[in-house]
């Protein structure tokens, strides 16, 4: 993993900053990540594994990028987010530019910023502003990357299960109907559940890996020691043992009973509960994304670009860099860029978006009027009041993202529950595996026994499920 650790992020001007934490397979992994965080002095974190991100507060002689080798350490990625700023104020029109247009001439709009934000031209700059140092991410620009991340995220993940499961259906349905076995019908599960085992449960084994060198154990230690205990045994069965011979059959029994251990193959477990957990995931993932788009959606509801009186003139300017006291008008059909006061003309606003209501508020000269909402009737001209972060819909916003990072007291819970629950999980098997053992109930029913306790015990029946519940509502 390439690591940021030594990258300089400079010191943030608050005491409260917001870490994207990537690499988290379940709950655990959250509350071991917030507990490294909080080892360090002055730190206060909160980590949530629904959200993918940390909420940290640091006091002074801490930089981001101290937090950001905290994470690294643990065995996770973490990137800053950026946090929203007040716009620079724009500069005022010169003089000898109001000049230019003659008297009665008809006035000039420009055409260039507009131009400049449409999204096929998004990507290629003005040939003047070529050289300028490219602007810090914004709050927009992270969101879209967050998003588009996610969305190549999804699409790796569900290739990886539609991939799977085509192999291991055919795996799964030769264990379990003994009449569609045929001979050397265990050499073709073999060929198909290999696949599935080494690469479908490759995020299980790679995550696994890293957990152990750093002396921790999550739900991919149960699912990897699981799968791989099971496909390494039945390798053992078929090369070494008897499996491997023509006319070998899989019996189907509900319960376990004493069998010959040499002759007996788990390839349909290994490749079943990859198959069927990478399910889970790919289901996780997708609510989860569709959990935020909603946020995002709240927080583009607004204008995208504004006409501010410059001058005298009308200017087309993106609504991100309006500023406390500049002037824009509104036209009928149009939304409202930010929050502000009306200064000169009247009508009818649609506040149905915030308020519910459903019949437009009329307004006139000195009355408040919200950004997001939509101008029914005449033309407005409103002096902007807050921008920004301090709008009420930006506000509202960032309620429901707070809400989303906090965590619950069933939340505490679950993650303190996760935290232990996988040792204990371990131990239980290896339990399990001896009990049998010494009651000489013979290798293949114990190893079975034992197998069983690793896979079926899930670390994150809580920790997985309550923040997600939490999250969408």
């Amino acid at each position: 993993m390439a690591s940021t650790a030594a990258a300089d992020f400079p010191a943030a001007d608050a005491s409260e900053a917001e870490l994207m934490i990537g690499g988290m397979t379940c709950a655990s992994c959250a509350a071991r990540v917030e507990k490294k965080l909080n080892r360090m002095d002055g730190v206060t974190a909160t980590v949530n594994y629904a959200t993918e991100k940390a909420r940290v507060t640091f006091g002074e002689g801490l930089k981001l990028g101290d937090l950001v080798a905290t994470v690294e350490k643990t065995g996770y990625t973490a990137r800053p987010v950026a946090q929203p700023s007040a716009p620079a104020p724009a500069p005022a029109p010169a003089p000898e530019a109001a000049d230019e247009t003659a008297p009665g001439s008809a006035p000039e709009f420009t055409a260039e910023p507009a131009l400049g934000f449409a999204p096929e031209f998004a990507a290629e700059p003005a040939p003047e502003s070529a050289s300028e140092p490219a602007s810090d991410p914004t709050p927009d620009s992270v969101a879209r990357d967050i998003e588009a991340d996610q969305e190549v995220s999804l699409a790796a993940l569900r290739q990886r299960l539609l991939v799977s499961a085509v192999l291991a259906t055919p795996v799964v349905l030769l264990a379990m109907i003994p009449a569609l076995q045929f001979d050397y019908w265990q050499w073709l599960s073999l060929t198909l559940a290999a696949p599935v085992v080494v690469w479908g449960g490759l995020p299980f084994h790679r995550a696994a890996w890293t957990n152990a060198k750093h002396g921790a154990a999550t739900m991919d230690t149960l699912v990897s020691l699981g799968t791989l205990a099971a496909f390494g045994w039945s390798v053992w069965a078929l090369f070494l043992g008897d499996a491997g011979m023509p006319g070998m059959r899989h019996g189907f029994d509900l319960t376990v009973s004493r069998a010959d251990a040499t002759s007996t193959i788990y390839l349909e477990v290994a490749a079943g509960v990859i198959t069927f957990i990478l399910l889970g995931r790919y289901l996780e993932a997708r609510a989860k994304r569709k959990s935020g788009a909603a946020l995002r959606a709240l927080m583009h509801l607004g204008a995208k670009d504004v006409a501010v009186l410059r001058g005298g003139r009308e200017v087309r300017v993106p609504a991100s860099t309006l500023v406390v006291g500049d002037r824009f008008v509104v036209r009928p059909g149009e939304k409202i860029a930010t929050d502000g006061t009306v200064v000169e003309g009247s009508s009818a606003v649609d506040a149905s978006m915030l308020t519910g209501e459903s019949v437009p508020v009329e307004v006139g000269a000195g009355d408040t009027v919200t950004g997001a909402t939509l101008n029914a009737g005449g033309r407005l001209v409103v002096e902007a009041t807050r921008v920004g972060a301090d709008t009420q819909l930006a506000r509202m916003a960032k309620l429901v993202e707070d809400a989303q990072n906090g965590k619950a007291s069933a939340q505490r819970l679950a993650d303190r529950i996760s935290a232990v629950f996988v040792p204990i999980v371990i131990a239980l098997a290896l339990a399990t595996l001896g009990y049998w053992l010494g009651n000489g109930a013979g290798l293949t029913p114990a190893f079975t026994a034992a197998v069983a306790v690793l896979i079926i015990a899930c670390p994150c029946t809580l920790g997985l499920a309550t923040p997600t519940a939490l999250m969408v509502g």
